[in-house]
């Protein structure tokens, strides 16, 4: 069993899809911070000042005790975080959506392009022809 897990892990896919979960993790991070930190500013500004992290419905407001502690948290639906996880969805989704589709269109490329003749080929084809002529 040691042995088959071995030889399942060292094949090329499963390092290649590895290496592919660390990639999106990265750029998940990337595009997160895109849009919290580049794109939702300035629309929130478009808006009114609007941050959209602080966007929320609270179902029920902290409650705090005699020194001013809070002694039951807040409890919100906090939309704006849901939007711009939406907007970092999207962006990831439509940067996927070109990725295969610029593989896709190379690929269909490859099989258009018709292959050319081996070398071997192309010499008999000559000395068909020459044969002919003399005939």
């Amino acid at each position: 069993m040691l042995k088959e897990f071995k030889d399942f892990i060292l094949k090329g896919n499963v390092l290649e899809l590895a290496v592919a979960v660390i990639i999106a993790g990265a750029f998940g991070a990337i595009v997160a911070s895109f849009t919290n930190d580049v794109l939702m500013p300035p629309i929130g500004m478009a808006m009114g000042d609007v941050n959209f992290t602080d966007l929320k419905y609270v179902l029920q407001p902290a409650v705090l005790d005699a020194d001013g502690n809070v002694a039951t948290a807040e409890v919100a639906m906090r939309y704006g975080a849901f939007l711009q996880t939406i907007i970092d969805f999207l962006i990831i989704g439509f940067v996927v959506f070109m990725v295969v589709r610029t593989y896709n269109r190379s690929q269909k490329q490859e099989e258009e392009a018709p292959a050319a003749p081996a070398d071997d080929i192309v010499l008999l084809r000559e000395i068909r022809d020459l044969l002919s002529m003399r005939n």
